[in-house]
């Protein structure tokens, strides 16, 4: 069987060594973080694997290393039928299979079946379910009820009436509409129809060591914390979302609560304990809760919060969870950050993220 040429070079030889005996380590521990940046063969059966193969370990003398399949084919080697080192990765192959379901169900009128779900991306019924889980963060049933709503929103903004934008959206009957809808659009849906018409929110605007800050709440809670240089486009910007909402200045009880809300942002000890009405998804719900329990002074990063949250690969999602995040602070996405502690992107600038790390690292929290 023929091996892998190496250079005569001591220096080399010693390289390919050490590079090799990291690629052994991988084998060993099947390391699945190690699938598609290397390949090893074994000379006695004449097969090449990826490095998680579940087969049955090799004596290390007869196992050569090569950085692609078609190098190891070219050697004479064929491929394993267990890891399929020749096609797609199996978690590509679950990403592609879960994206072709989502796919489904965002075209159907009506969500399929556990079952006819499964058919679809070609596992059994438990098998599927634990992987869409893991691949999307949440289950099959949460993300329809998600597209739903987001179909529900789209036609009442359109301009459809509340009715055929039920229709439209999924809904059967109008008894599970009412029962769900509000929770998923935070007021009644004609009130969303018409850019928030009947809702009443109340705000103000004042100035914190961040800059302008925007306080709005509903009869449910606070619904939104914002921060910018320009205290009249935060106003305007929380007029284009509720375009048709009762829009009403804070008195002197609310901007008890503002000076509440400044003062945890200056000292975030504990917590301040206020009711909110944050609209999401179920799997940005999730999100959101878990970043409420990060104390003050504390980073972590996006694959913790997906740890946390039972959801380990679903790292870009809890990214645009955070993104989609509007209550500054309160919900500290400020304190997630990268794997290797830098910061990405902040809805209110990395400035302020920032800055609000760097006030809870020096012990002023």
């Amino acid at each position: 069987m023929p091996t892998r040429k190496t250079n005569s070079s001591p220096a080399v030889a010693r390289i390919a060594a050490g590079l090799d005996d990291q690629r052994w380590q991988a084998v060993t521990q099947r390391d699945k973080a190690a699938d598609g940046t290397f390949y090893y063969a074994v000379r006695t059966t004449g097969v090449y694997c990826r490095p998680s193969c579940p087969s049955r370990q090799a004596r290390r003398e007869n196992v050569a290393f090569y950085d692609t399949g078609v190098q190891a084919e070219q050697a004479g080697f064929r491929a394993c039928k267990r890891c399929k080192p020749n096609e797609a990765a199996l978690g590509e192959r679950q990403a592609q299979a879960i994206a072709t379901v989502c796919r489904a169900i965002e075209q159907a009128e009506d969500l399929p079946s556990l079952d006819e779900l499964a058919q679809i991306a070609g596992m059994s019924r438990f098998h599927f379910h634990r992987v869409f889980k893991e691949k999307t963060g949440v289950t099959p049933k949460a993300y329809a009820a998600a597209q739903r709503a987001q179909r529900l929103r789209a036609g009442l903004v359109q301009g459809d009436s509340v009715t055929n934008a039920m229709y439209d959206a999924g809904f059967n009957s109008s008894g599970h509409f009412y029962a769900e809808s509000s929770g998923r659009l935070g007021m009644t849906p004609s009130a969303y129809r018409a850019g928030g018409s009947g809702a009443r929110i109340r705000f103000a605007v004042a100035q914190c060591w961040l800059g302008a800050i925007l306080v709005a709440t509903t009869e449910k809670g606070v619904c939104a914390i914002t921060l910018g240089d320009d205290p009249d486009q935060l106003v305007r910007d929380l007029q284009d979302q509720f375009p048709q909402a009762e829009l009403i200045g804070g008195d002197a009880a609310f901007e008890k609560l503002v000076a509440k809300v400044i003062g945890f942002i200056e000292s975030p000890q504990g917590d301040l304990n206020l009711p909110l009405d944050v609209r999401g998804t179920a799997f940005q719900q999730r999100v959101w809760q878990a970043l409420r329990d990060i104390p003050a002074g504390q980073r972590v990063t996006y694959s913790d919060i997906a740890g946390r949250i039972g959801s380990p690969t679903a790292v870009r999602a809890v990214a645009s969870a955070c993104a989609s995040n509007a209550i500054a602070v309160l919900i500290p996405c400020h304190r997630v950050v990268r794997m290797d502690g830098s910061l990405s992107g902040y809805r209110w600038g990395v400035e302020r993220k920032q800055a609000l790390l760097e006030r809870e690292g020096d012990g002023k929290s």
